[in-house]
This record gives C-alpha cells, structure tokens and sequence, in this order.
C-alpha cells in the first residue's frame, strides 16, 4: 500500500517541527510507520545544499542560484528518501517542501511563482503532497520566537527585512486559496490546540 505524503510550512518560527514532532508521536501509537524529515535537507547530497543556502555569509548569492539550489536539494531528497518511503507504505510528514519556494524564491525573490513553479515541476516529476498543512503565524509573532529562541539558530532567510516576511506570508495565504491540498491551523494556539487540529485535518485523507 503507498503511504501519505504531507507537508508543513509556515512563515519562520512558525513552530512547523514543534508540530511535527508530536504529529509523529500520535500516529507512530496508532500503528503507523511515520518517517520526518525537512527541506532543504534530509539527506547527505541535500544537507550540503541547505550549508551553503542558509549560510549566513552567503548574502551575495543571486535569487535564481537560490531558487535552482532549493530545486536541486528537492529532486535528491525526493528520489532518495521520500519515494522510497511512500513506496513502502510509510506516512511521510515533511518539514517544506515546494511551495517554500514558490513563495520564497517565486514571490518575495521576485522570479515569478510560474517560473520557480517551472523549475520544481522539472524537479518533483508530478510528486506532489497529499496534504500541506499552512502553520498560520503572523511574520512578527514568528520572528519573536525565533530570536529569543537560545536553541534556535538564526539563518540567512532569518535576516531579511519586515517587508520581505510579510510578502511570505501573504503569499503563504494565497496560496491556501488557490490549492485545495493546502489547509491551514492557527499556529499562534498552545502547541496542543495545533496538534489536535493538525490531526483532524490528517485523519481526513488516511
């Protein structure tokens, strides 16, 4: 039996692997084999990728390097770790995935959500979620977080201006307009408020 594909994102310190955690726990008591994992990231290829685009030094680097880079981390994780995992029946909850980029290199980079769309289509090969679940933070509340965090490093995205959160997050809430895969949870509830709505919202398509 294939497994589920879902998806997290938010804006930054929007508690996305907060969530993820306990989603993980929940489902892992029901039976469920679960693997986690996040982007840019999860394996070895992709993890080298997210050292050079979260790099605080890297302030130089063009937005269609960025955008590129993010596609290319996403076609190894893909093909490496989350397809063979579907494959073999396991609910895979992810830490973003396409639409990260569709709103951050496509919207707030100023590329164009088709072009960047363009790019990860080439990328993902039709391998869309099954469900993204929006962790719906305002940009202010998020960052807060983030910087009075001592655990939480603070990365290159973490640095930019108000205006270019902002643009993050409305893009984020378009989206959830336009594509029916994408619901969203009030993210600034206490963290088992979120979970308990994630898990109705996952329960929906198991």
């Amino acid at each position: 039996m294939k497994g589920k594909f879902i998806t997290f994102e938010g804006t930054e310190g929007s508690g996305k692997t907060s969530v993820i955690k306990e989603i993980k726990k929940h489902y892992e008591k029901q039976g469920y084999r679960v693997l986690t994992t996040r982007e840019p990231g999860g394996i070895k290829i992709a993890e080298q990728i997210r050292s050079i685009l979260l790099d605080k030094n890297n302030l130089e680097m063009d937005a269609r390097t960025e955008a590129l880079l993010f596609a290319a981390a996403r076609r190894q994780h893909l093909i490496e770790k989350i397809c063979p995992a579907l494959n073999d029946g396991y609910l895979v909850l992810c830490d973003r995935f396409v639409d990260s980029s569709l709103i951050y290199q496509g919207l707030a980079r100023g590329i164009g959500i088709d072009k960047v769309y363009d790019i990860n289509y080439f990328a993902i090969d039709h391998a869309l979620p099954d469900l993204t679940i929006f962790v719906d933070v305002r940009p202010e509340v998020g960052l807060k977080r983030v910087f009075s965090a001592p655990s939480r490093e603070v990365n290159r995205l973490d640095l930019e201006d108000m205006d270019f959160h902002q643009k993050i997050y409305q893009g984020y809430l378009s989206l959830v307009e336009k594509y029916d895969r994408i619901d969203k949870v009030n993210g600034e509830q206490p963290l088992k408020k979120v979970v308990q709505e994630t898990i109705q919202l996952i329960d929906r398509i198991l």
